[in-house]
């Protein structure tokens, strides 16, 4: 299986542990927590595949001519 269909598999994962705890959200607040931090993987999980589909040289000659950062630049993995 390739990475891009492990990543597919993962997101589906996390999105059928929402559905399932979504059901219990006022029940507690470590459910609420744990809702939140599934929410939060699925998002990094989204962005890995979307980094994934994105080509490199492009990515390259957009990062040059953008001068303002963004948040999401401060999360990047060295």
């Amino acid at each position: 299986m390739n990475e891009k269909q492990q990543l597919k598999k993962q997101i589906q994962l996390k999105e059928l542990q929402i559905k399932k705890l979504a059901a219990h959200l006022t029940s507690s607040d470590v459910c609420n927590e744990l809702y939140n931090t599934l929410i939060l993987e699925k998002a990094v999980l989204k962005k890995e595949l979307e980094n994934l589909n994105k080509n490199p040289m492009i990515e390259n000659i957009k990062k040059a001519f953008r001068k303002e950062k963004l948040i999401c630049d401060y999360f990047k993995e060295s």
